[in-house]
């Protein structure tokens, strides 16, 4: 717990520019290390805040609520699909492999490394708001 309030002081305080420059920041390793725990203890409903590079950009999932979809390597090495609902906000445009992508959003566990969701506003305000971070863009 202390690590997500770390990570949340951090990344509240600090000026997008920052972000995109400074990655590997106490707030980094921890948001990873929350993740790393999560996944072990095959948690679900865990707020966190944390980045990546895209290893790989997947199609919309159309089904439902439309979702931008993209594998996120954490600098732990520890991998996680990032779900962006873009029915809420808007999508991160020209992403492509390579790029860096911060993050706050829920992590859900899967098999695979997990899932990062709720990476946007919640218009009924019960959860926490989210947002994506990607070459100065942030969107919410």
């Amino acid at each position: 717990m202390a690590a997500v309030v770390l990570a949340l002081a951090w990344f509240t305080t600090t000026p997008i520019g920052s972000q995109l420059t400074g990655w590997l920041t106490p707030s980094t390793v921890a948001g990873d290390q929350v993740i790393a725990r999560a996944f072990v203890a095959q948690r679900s409903g865990v707020q966190v805040a944390s980045d990546g590079v895209v290893e790989r950009v997947l199609p919309d999932d159309n089904a439902g609520s439309r979702h931008q979809r993209f594998i996120l390597r954490l600098d732990s090495g520890h991998h996680v699909l990032v779900a962006h609902n873009i029915d809420r906000a808007p999508r991160l445009r020209a992403l492509k492999p390579g790029d860096r992508v911060a993050f706050f959003g829920e992590y859900a566990w899967n098999a695979k490394g997990g899932v990062i969701h709720w990476t946007h506003h919640d218009p009924n305000g019960r959860h926490s708001a989210g947002w994506l971070t990607h070459n100065d863009q942030r969107v919410q």
